[in-house]
């Protein structure tokens, strides 16, 4: 074979190789296990929600991307398609109540769902940030 050839050869290869690697080490990854995961932070629904509101940079830092538990006194639970949200309320806005919302993961949609207004539970999830009214948790979990 020419020289040419085994250079275009060899990065084809690489290329395939680099292809396969990328598949099985990024795209196949397997997703962390929130409701096995150790909260990094656990602090009262109020106090996130307070520190979010008073300085957002600061609390972005600190709490987003990781596993928070909270709690606090439900202010209600929505149920929307397949998705179950318990909300804690700290504060009136012009769309409605503003505080933490929490998106519970599907084997706690029923005990979610029992909740009533003013019951104390404690929360723990993903930490994905603030849409300047709420705090998001995702992939919820309960904790007791």
């Amino acid at each position: 074979m020419k020289k040419w050839q085994i250079i275009l050869l060899a990065l084809v290869l690489t290329g395939f190789a680099a292809a396969v690697a990328v598949y099985f080490l990024v795209y196949n990854k397997p997703h962390p296990d929130y409701e096995k995961a150790k909260p990094e932070f656990v602090i009262s629904a109020g106090a996130l929600y307070a520190a979010f509101i008073d300085d957002e940079v600061a609390a972005n830092d600190q709490f987003t991307g990781k596993v928070v538990a909270i709690d606090g006194q439900v202010a209600g639970v929505e149920q929307l398609d397949d998705l179950v949200i318990v909300s804690f309320v700290f504060d009136e806005g012009f769309f409605g109540g503003e505080g933490v919302r929490c998106t519970m993961l599907e084997g706690h949609h029923a005990r979610a769902l029992d909740l009533l207004p003013g019951n104390n539970v404690t929360i723990k999830g993903l930490c994905t940030g603030f849409t300047g009214s709420d705090v998001i948790l995702e992939h919820c979990s309960f904790l007791l």
